[in-house]
């Protein structure tokens, strides 16, 4: 099975910024002009998460996205603040082709079936923020990975399934920005549990870390951000090392 490599943005204020365990954020550069490098250098598909989920920075974040969308043919996703269809439909009509929901999932699950049945054609993502607990125990985070809800991430991960996600974007919350790896046990966890496709995310800090990521974790695509924002590995560098380890990628 093909596996990708996916770059991340998350964007506040107009810009990319990237920090540690979520907090600390520094600027990365002009989305549109990342979106577009990606692109150029292999990407599989954009992740452009609005870590605000503002709503009144709505109308600039669509913006952007269009933007991105005319200079972009490779599939997006977007997540951050959506809480209804609407917004949904929203921003698909502004050239998305997945959307990923968290937040809004968890406080009222039924969303995630009611976007799988109105846009049956697009990808419904949810993203799950998890950090560890105990021995084989995540719990759910919220509100940008800040706020604890009690919920065992692994039972989440086969309750959304259940209910029309088409893929799961996991971030741990321990790993996040700090370039240590992914965290292996969740990720393949959560893949066991839900039997959808997992987007592994948080951690990435090296070309072993994503082979691990794909392998070990059993994730079906490695999303990173700060070693691909900063230059410490290229997407076609990536690429090149994975099919070097027997690892279907496309080149």
């Amino acid at each position: 099975m093909m596996k990708k490599i996916i770059p991340c943005l998350d964007i506040k204020g107009g810009r990319v910024v990237k920090g540690v365990n979520f907090v600390g954020l520094k600027d990365a550069g002009d989305p549109v002009e990342l979106a577009a490098h990606y692109e150029k250098a292999g990407a599989d598909e954009l992740v452009v998460l609005d870590i605000q989920g503002n709503s009144a920075e709505r109308p600039m974040m669509l913006e952007i996205i269009r933007n991105i969308r005319s200079n972009l043919s490779i599939p997006l996703i977007f997540g951050g603040g959506l809480r209804t269809v609407q917004d949904i439909e929203l921003i698909l009509s502004a050239g998305v082709d997945k959307v990923s929901v968290n937040t809004a999932a968890v406080q009222r699950p039924e969303l995630i079936k009611e976007a799988a049945q109105s846009f049956p054609r697009a990808g419904i993502v949810v993203a799950i923020d998890a950090k560890k607990v105990g021995i084989e125990q995540w719990e759910v985070c919220i509100s940008g990975g800040k706020k604890g809800t009690g919920i065992d991430a692994l039972a989440w991960a086969e309750r959304v399934a259940s209910l029309g996600a088409t893929e799961i974007l996991l971030t741990s919350v321990d790993r996040d920005g700090t370039q240590d790896g992914y965290d292996l046990e969740l990720t393949r966890l959560v893949r066991e549990r839900a039997g959808i496709p997992v987007i592994a995310s948080g951690g990435a800090g090296s070309l072993e870390h994503l082979y691990e990521g794909l392998t070990q974790g059993q994730a079906d695509a490695v999303l990173a951000a700060s070693i691909f924002h900063y230059g410490k590995v290229t997407i076609r560098e990536a690429k090149a090392f994975l099919a070097t380890k027997g690892l279907e990628v496309k080149l």
